[in-house]
């Protein structure tokens, strides 16, 4: 509860002024009884119709202090609740930004998306809740019986008896229950995960006509969370039976008693009337107190969930200390002896690289489906770390670079071609942010893009979101364009021109040449990196083969096969 108390701090007056206006509030509901037993035994029973009015008013003043009462309340508790939520979705967004690719990898993305709406919406029901009845229904179930003692005694110990009865069976059914909504959110994570799946692969599904497998796989987990949810119901719903079942057996032994007392003379018909008013109070604010207890284990179990994620460290800022500067005659790039393994992947991705690139030079990385070539260019910018050996960027290990200044160094083009919604601008801009936009223009040119931004009316023009208003080679050369704009000393294009066809492929790769910035082309494509200074083959995670493209046809068998499929398909 720590991060959920800190984000409390700011509003510390509206937690204490909430419950106090809701004590407020009580008072006037616990008066209303007292008030009543008078219009009884004084008002009807002399006939006197201006005290009855009289005391209709105080009770009609009673109320509407009660409302105003309450209603102040309310506003208190919920704009602490909000402003607490959205302090800890803000801190909990923060944390997943710092998260390495690794810590991403092991979360997935659908145990984080509940994280920030699910998890904090139940937190933020929970703290409403709590400001509101943790301290009123105690102190209205105490109040209430207290004022049964003032009424008469001998009928209070109906409430002394049925008090403890009425709290075991809240408590009780609160213990059994409070374990099985923790489950109930883990099971909605698998929920979460599989609606993500489909929606981000619905053309897949369609296209391989799978609709009826995956409508099968996502009722098996609706159906397990379901009965999660319904074994956790059954017993929270025996809170309302349970409880009035037992106010209705202390009722009729109140109204036993209280007849009895009536009879002796001790008590008024009115005092029974007040005592039966302060047992339905009782009823009614333990049954608010249960579903407090409820909403708050719920909101306790997703605070923790959401703790456990806040607690963890992430990316730090160098993983070691510097051990060496910048030099002017070291390699642009060097990966020395360098193995990577997934974490809980098993065998390493990528087993004993070594290789090196001078400045200005273009390196092509070619290899087949699942050879290593993404994770090999993942290691330069240390969105993963090396497992062994060491990767250096201008003499200095990465490792000890600070991460915002290696991927100011280091541009990165992924496979995947994304942009956000807004305009080509705001996409370019994330490059630099204070680039003109000649600069920008710039940038489009080399990238091949300066029809795109024609096309689309300026840099003005519209990007929809993850650019769907776009082509995936308008996409591609847009996101190759940004990186340029960082003007960076590595740029890394991971089989970012896929979608382009051969003449605009050919043009970046003149225009990229021309630039003095080291380029690593990623690519399954020989005519993609055949014309590179240096080409490494990859081949189940180990270098099969480094060379120019004539070195590597008369070496490597590896690239020569390669080379006489694509020839073959005449895409060579």
């Amino acid at each position: 509860m720590k991060e959920l108390m800190s984000c409390m701090k700011a509003y510390r007056a509206e937690a204490i002024l909430s419950p106090l206006f809701k004590l407020c509030e009580a008072c006037m509901e616990l008066l209303v009884p007292l008030v009543v037993a008078m219009i009884v035994d004084v008002g009807i029973a002399t006939g006197d119709v201006t005290y009855i009015v009289t005391r209709c008013l105080i009770l009609v003043a009673f109320g509407v202090a009660g409302l105003a009462f309450a209603l102040t309340a309310q506003f208190f508790a919920a704009k602490a609740a909000v402003g607490a939520s959205a302090e800890l979705r803000r801190r909990l967004f923060e944390k997943l930004q710092s998260f390495s690719y690794t810590q991403i990898d092991d979360m997935g993305t659908a145990t984080m998306i509940t994280r920030m709406t699910s998890d904090v919406n139940q937190v933020q029901a929970g703290v409403n809740m709590t400001l509101r009845l943790l301290l009123r229904s105690p102190i209205v179930v105490l109040g209430a019986t207290v004022m049964a003692f003032i009424v008469d005694w001998a009928a209070a110990l109906v409430f002394v008896a049925v008090t403890p009865l009425l709290a075991a069976a809240v408590v009780g059914i609160m213990t059994a229950t409070v374990p099985m909504y923790k489950k109930v959110q883990g099971e909605m994570d698998g929920v979460y995960l599989s609606t993500r799946e489909n929606l981000a692969g619905v053309r897949v599904i369609r296209a391989f006509c799978k609709e009826a497998d995956e409508e099968r796989e996502f009722a098996q987990r609706n159906a397990q969370l379901r009965r999660r949810q319904k074994r956790a119901g059954r017993i929270a719903a025996l809170t309302n039976p349970l409880t009035y079942a037992l106010v209705s057996v202390a009722a009729i032994a109140l109204v036993w008693v209280g007849g009895a007392r009536v009879e002796g003379g001790v008590l008024l018909q009115g005092d029974v009337v007040a005592l039966y008013s302060y047992l339905s109070i009782i009823l009614v604010e333990l049954v608010k107190f249960a579903n407090l207890i409820f909403t708050a284990s719920k909101a306790i179990s997703c605070e923790k969930r959401i703790e456990a994620v806040l607690a963890k460290e992430g990316e730090p800022d160098v993983l070691h200390p510097a051990k060496d500067g910048w030099s002017a005659d070291a390699p642009a790039f060097s990966f020395e002896d360098v193995t990577f393994a997934y974490h809980g992947g098993g065998a390493p991705a990528l087993h004993g690289i070594t290789f090196s690139a001078k400045r200005g030079e273009t390196v092509g990385v070619l290899g087949g489906t699942g050879s290593g070539k993404t994770t090999l260019v993942s290691l330069l910018p240390r969105f993963y770390p090396a497992s062994r050996g060491v990767v250096r960027l201008g003499g200095r290990d990465v490792k000890s670079i600070p991460a915002n200044e290696l991927r100011e160094r280091v541009g990165v083009v992924p496979q995947k071609a994304v942009l956000f919604k807004g305009t080509i601008r705001s996409n370019l801009l994330w490059g630099r942010g204070d680039a003109s936009d000649e600069e920008l223009l710039r940038a489009a040119r080399i990238a091949q893009a300066e029809d795109v931004i024609t096309a689309k009316g300026g840099l003005d023009g519209e990007v929809a979101q993850e650019g769907r208003n776009l082509s995936g080679g308008q996409r591609q050369r847009l996101t190759i364009a940004r990186a340029l704009v960082r003007r960076p000393e590595v740029l890394i294009l991971d089989d970012s021109s896929s979608a382009l066809d051969y003449a605009t492929d050919a043009a970046l790769r003149r225009a990229l040449s021309a630039l003095d910035t080291t380029v690593i082309v990623v690519s399954q494509r020989i005519a993609s990196v055949r014309h590179s200074d240096k080409i490494v083959v990859l081949d189940d995670g180990g270098v099969a083969g480094i060379g120019t493209h004539e070195e590597l046809l008369a070496a490597c068998p590896v690239y020569k096969e390669i080379a006489a499929s694509q020839e073959k398909e005449g895409s060579l």
